[in-house]
């Protein structure tokens, strides 16, 4: 079996009948009888499968009974046009080889209908299944969509550190780096950790965003972007968290408001469409599978969208952009609101909005993707620029159908002095962020940024419903398994 390997993918879309291949995969399914086998073989390149016609007579018993769902298998044969339905060609086997055997009373991927919880506990073989095989490789087209748009904007890449030692969002939530002996930690005179003693000689924490430095390049290179790991050490066990995520964040100097609000919804169509044009076989079985899903949820929760519906939504509709103040009289006076019917009541200007109210906004009052800005600024980072009225920042959050918030950004503040008060307000120390801050010394302008968490767009785009499930290894309280 020396003949160089054939994709699946490749067979499948450019295979010549009555050309020989050779293929590699796992098994899906075996189907036989005393005349025939049926092998369903899957290599991973799309979530078809190709259906492999063996011959018992030409086929030693012992290969055969190592045939098991699961299995590794190298197989050479003719294509051909097949007989049965379900598939337009097949593979008529010379030659079937055993690469790996999968002891079927061990193997947990029988062919039968998992829960997406048991998936999670073997998450070293739940991207052999149908859903997962569509959600990483969907994944890759999305990774890959976002450094296309950037490349053909003009922004330059900029890898941000991992390790920090500052807080970008004074949220303190962080997983600390150390190289200190726990069992003997040195002390100050005051009895406190003495980090001097530490491989960086400060405290430092695994970052929560590449933002404050990506700042720095934008303020040089005029437009970058970051894609890279966070992290974030909140005790949360929701649908919506996990410990360790990426983000994707575009700084950019010389825009406003206006031009940040801009980009990100020409982003986020550039995106989904990339994903409708290249991602059609696993965005219809993913479609599919979340129709299922759906049917098993109460009324009242249910999309009235299907995912393709919902991604073709996107690209249909200009975002609506109004400020807060207006978004809050909409809600203040919307039923859901007057009746009770929100978990949060929306009372005061002033109110941090929920998913809730988000798609209330989206879904309900203007049927389109809404860009919200000018939110107050008690409930917003100490970065962003100051509004005239002094109450407000210059703050935007993109939101979509079925998922809330997508995207959040501001335009900086750039003005040395506010800034400095702005840090200052919510106990940031000056020596900390003395790069941060110089930047608005030497040669500062206007400049805007935004950050869009991956997970969130894979979400929206597989129709999955846990992020635990569009990221290969979830980091979450009490697992770092895998």
């Amino acid at each position: 079996m020396a003949q160089q390997r054939t994709k699946i993918k490749e067979l499948l879309s450019n295979g010549t009948e009555g050309k020989t291949y050779t293929i590699k995969g796992w098994v899906r399914t075996k189907r036989e009888n005393k005349n025939v086998a049926f092998i369903a073989l899957n290599d991973g390149s799309t979530i078809k499968n190709i259906q492999v016609v063996a011959d018992p007579a030409k086929t030693s018993e012992e290969v055969l009974r190592k045939i098991t769902t699961g299995a590794a298998l190298a197989i050479e044969g003719t294509l051909v046009a097949s007989q049965g339905q379900g598939q337009s060609v097949e593979l008529q086997a010379h030659s079937i080889q055993v690469l790996g055997e999968a002891d079927p009373e061990k193997y947990p991927l029988q062919p039968k209908k998992h829960s997406l919880e048991f998936l999670r506990e073997i998450a070293h073989l739940r991207m052999r299944t149908n859903t997962f095989g569509a959600v990483f490789r969907m994944r890759h087209a999305m990774a890959y969509a976002v450094h296309k748009f950037f490349h053909e904007k003009g922004f330059v890449n900029l890898h941000t550190p991992i390790i920090t030692g500052s807080d970008a969002e004074g949220a303190g939530e962080m997983f600390r780096v150390t190289t200190l002996d726990l069992d003997k930690l040195p002390r100050t005179e005051e009895g406190k950790v003495n980090f001097k003693e530490d491989f960086f000689e400060k405290e430092t924490n695994l970052t929560v965003s590449g933002q404050l430095e990506g700042e720095l390049g934008a303020l040089a290179l005029g437009e970058i972007y970051t894609f890279g790991p966070t992290f974030r050490a909140e005790n949360s066990n929701t649908s919506r968290h996990l410990a360790e995520f990426w983000m994707i964040e575009p700084e950019m100097a010389f825009v406003e408001l206006e031009g940040n609000m801009d980009l990100a919804e020409e982003m986020l169509k550039y995106l989904i469409r990339y994903a409708l044009d290249n991602c059609t076989d696993d965005l219809e079985f993913l479609d599919a599978r979340a129709a299922e899903e759906e049917k098993n949820k109460p009324q009242v929760e249910r999309n009235e969208l299907g995912l393709i519906e919902r991604l073709r939504f996107i690209l249909d509709n200009d975002f609506e952009r109004l400020s807060y103040t207006e978004a809050i009289e909409i809600l203040k006076n919307s039923k859901p609101n007057k009746k009770k019917k929100f978990n949060y009541l929306i009372e005061e200007w002033g109110a941090d909005l929920q998913s809730e109210h988000e798609r209330y906004l989206v879904e309900k009052h203007f049927k389109k993707p809404v860009i919200l800005f000018d939110y107050p600024a008690a409930i917003k980072a100490f970065y962003m620029r100051r509004n005239e009225d002094n109450k407000t920042v210059r703050a935007m959050d993109i939101l979509f159908p079925g998922i809330g918030e997508i995207v959040g950004g501001s335009q900086r503040e750039e003005r040395y002095e506010e800034l400095k008060e702005r840090a200052a307000a919510i106990d940031i120390h000056e020596e900390d962020l003395w790069w941060y801050l110089e930047t608005r010394k030497f040669g500062t302008a206007p400049h805007s940024g935004f950050g869009l968490g991956f997970e969130r767009l894979m979400l929206f785009v597989t129709g999955m419903t846990n992020i635990r499930d569009v990221i290969p290894f979830p980091r979450f309280p009490g697992n770092a398994e895998f």
